[in-house]
């Protein structure tokens, strides 16, 4: 099943045909009117209202999803983890350390938002197409073994990246975390549905020209064991998500007036446009400069 948040963040779930279906009469129950916390509320009952659900997409039309707004299928998670790097992106001998940090869950918009780009001197601003997975029940202490019935859903998100914002020397992770640096949708597609997520072609477009395409299946570390490691050091709960890194070699930089385009396979495609006030300009296409993590250690392991 695929959900979605839609207009004024009522639920839906999107089906095959790609009409969206109101499931607002089954969720109704929930006593939830704070959108930001509807849909951790649906993952949380999900097995209870997941008849409802099936039931009401079965009977109802629905509308064209070209005639309504879809919105980010998660905007509030809890907690938003994202992991450092987690691709083979070059030839190496054994994997980089497993390692995340927290971005802001504010960030998240949808599809067809805007990522607005701060005044902040960054060297570039970065896409990161990444898989997402949504957390699906309490979890804590996690073996990978274990991680798969914690899973609820995935979908898609960009973590927007500024580089070159230090702090003591480092490249800060306040640079991940601006209003608008978490384009994530088209919708939370359930666990149910994929069955290997570390089997799923990840692709982003920038005005129409690929740059990113590659494999989950070139995670450092699987979904089962980013989804462990995390439980090993907080609670997860229903709703929190976290993004699974991305591959660096087709990264690129992000500017004015440009669009977005994101899609995994077996979960959708979504966009969303770049407006900058600043007006600032880069070269357009693939980095091959040395803000390109990748290209910066000249394949060696990286810091995002």
């Amino acid at each position: 099943m695929k959900l979605v948040l839609f207009d004024d963040y009522r639920p839906g779930v999107l089906k095959d045909d790609g009409h969206v279906v109101d499931v607002s009469s089954a969720t109704a129950e929930l006593g939830v009117t704070n959108y930001r916390k509807l849909m951790p509320a649906i993952i949380e009952n999900f097995d209870r209202l997941r008849p409802a659900f099936e039931r009401l997409a079965a009977s109802e039309t629905g509308k064209p999803v070209s005639e309504v707004r879809l919105r980010a299928p998660n905007p509030a998670p809890p907690k938003l983890l994202a992991c450092f790097g987690n691709y083979t992106e070059v030839a190496k001998e054994g994997r980089a350390p497993q390692d995340m940090f927290l971005k802001s869950s504010d960030g998240v918009i949808g599809d067809g938002d805007t990522v607005e780009l701060p005044p902040h001197k960054a060297t570039v601003f970065h896409h990161e197409a990444e898989l997402g997975i949504v957390i699906g029940r309490r979890a804590k202490d996690l073996s990978p073994a274990e991680a798969a019935p914690a899973i609820f859903g995935y979908t898609c998100f960009v973590d927007v990246s500024a580089r070159g914002l230090s702090i003591a020397g480092s490249n800060s992770r306040m640079g991940k975390s601006f209003d608008g640096f978490g384009p994530m949708g088209p919708c939370i597609t359930t666990a149910d549905e994929i069955p290997d997520p570390n089997g799923l072609q990840v692709r982003f477009w920038v005005d129409g020209r690929l740059r990113q395409d590659y494999s989950t299946e070139g995670m450092e570390y699987s979904v089962p064991e980013v989804v462990s490691w995390a439980s090993r050091h907080l609670t997860l709960l229903p709703g929190d998500f976290i993004c699974c890194g991305t591959n660096h070699l087709g990264l690129g930089p992000l500017q004015e007036g440009e669009l977005g385009e994101m899609e995994i396979e077996r979960i959708g495609k979504f966009g969303f446009k770049v407006t900058d006030p600043s007006k600032r300009s880069w070269e357009v296409g693939v980095d091959t400069s040395p803000t390109n993590p990748i290209v910066r250690t000249g394949g060696q392991p990286y810091t995002p």
